[in-house]
C-alpha cells in the first residue's frame, strides 16, 4: 500500500551511513559504538562508549578463585602468609596513624568502600537511569549484588571467624569477622556495577571515566587505608577482591541469563 511507513524492522533512506535504524516501541537501535540519539522523550542523547563495562574476563575469574582458596589455605595452616600479616601488622601500629592528625583523612579514604557512601551514589545513578531512561534494570542488578554480597561475604566471614589485628593476632574460629575485607569487597563489586551500567546505558563520558577510576582505584584505596589503620590483615584485603570480583563475574552471569532477559520480556522486548 503506497504512502505506509517503514514496517518494524526495516532500514528507512534517512538512516545515517553506518546506523541501521528500526521502528521498536519508539527507540532507535544501532550498531554498537556508534554514536546514537535517541527519538524525543528518550532521556537524552546517547553517548559513546569510552571504556569497556568491565566484565571480568574468565581467566581473572580463576585467578580470583585460586588467590582465595590458596591464601586460605595457608592462612589455616600457619603458612608465611600469616607471618607476613604479622610483621606488616608490627610496622603500622609504630605508625600510631589512628592518634595522628592523619587519621580522620585516611578514614575517610576506607568509605570509598563503605557500604553507606557507595549506596548514596547508586541511589542516585540508578534513580537517574529509571526516571530518565524508563529502565529498572540498574535497580535490579544493584540488589542482586547487594543481596549476594551480604550472603556470601558475611558469610566467610563468621564462618572463618578471624580476628582483626588490634586482637592482638590471628586467630580463627575466634568470633572474629576480619576475614575477607567487606570493604574491599564491596568496593570491588559496587563500582564495578556502577561502571557497568554507566557504560551499558551510554552515560556523558565523562561520567563513565569517573566510575572506571573508582572500579579501578576505589578497592585500591579501601585496601591500603584499612590496612595502614590496622583494621584489617594484608590478606584480607586481597582476598576481599579476589571475592568481590567473582561476585561481579556471577552478577553479570546471572544478569545474562535471568536479568536481562526477563525485564525485557516484561517490557515486550525480545532478549538481546
Amino acid at each position: 500500500m503506497t504512502g505506509a511507513g517503514p514496517r518494524s524492522g526495516e532500514v528507512t533512506k534517512r538512516s545515517r551511513p553506518g546506523t541501521v535504524r528500526y521502528v521498536t516501541s519508539g527507540a532507535v537501535q544501532g550498531r554498537p559504538g556508534s554514536r546514537l540519539r535517541p527519538e524525543p522523550g528518550a532521556g537524552g542523547a546517547l553517548h559513546e562508549r569510552v571504556v569497556t563495562t568491565g566484565r571480568p574476563q574468565w581467566w581473572l575469574l580463576i585467578l580470583a578463585l585460586l588467590v582465595t582458596v590458596g591464601v586460605t589455605v595457608d592462612l589455616l595452616g600457619r603458612g608465611i602468609l600469616e607471618r607476613m600479616d604479622l610483621r606488616v601488622s608490627e610496622i603500622v601500629s609504630d605508625w600510631e596513624l589512628k592518634e595522628s592528625a592523619a587519621y580522620r583523612p585516611v578514614w575517610a579514604v576506607t568509605q570509598l568502600g563503605g557500604r553507606g557512601f557507595i549506596l548514596i551514589v547508586l541511589a542516585v545513578l540508578v534513580g537517574w537511569l529509571a526516571w530518565r531512561r524508563r529502565s529498572l534494570l540498574p535497580l535490579v542488578r544493584v540488589v542482586v549484588a547487594l543481596a549476594l554480597l551480604t550472603v556470601v561475604v558475611y558469610g566467610f566471614k563468621y564462618g572463618a571467624g578471624r580476628t582483626a589485628p588490634a586482637y592482638p593476632g590471628s586467630f580463627f574460629h575466634r568470633d572474629g569477622a576480619s576475614y575477607p575485607s567487606g570493604h574491599v569487597a564491596n568496593a570491588v563489586l559496587m563500582w564495578g556495577v556502577a561502571r557497568w551500567q554507566a557504560v551499558e546505558f551510554r552515560l556523558a563520558p565523562q561520567v563513565q571515566r569517573a566510575f572506571w577510576v573508582l572500579s579501578v582505584a576505589g578497592p585500591v584505596a579501601t585496601g591500603v587505608a584499612m590496612v595502614s589503620l590496622d583494621f584489617h590483615w594484608v590478606t584480607d584485603a586481597v582476598v576481599g577482591a579476589a571475592v568481590g570480583v567473582l561476585l561481579l563475574g556471577v552478577v553479570h552471569a546471572l544478569d545474562a541469563l535471568v536479568l536481562s532477559r526477563w525485564l525485557g520480556a516484561r517490557a515486550g522486548r525480545p532478549p538481546a
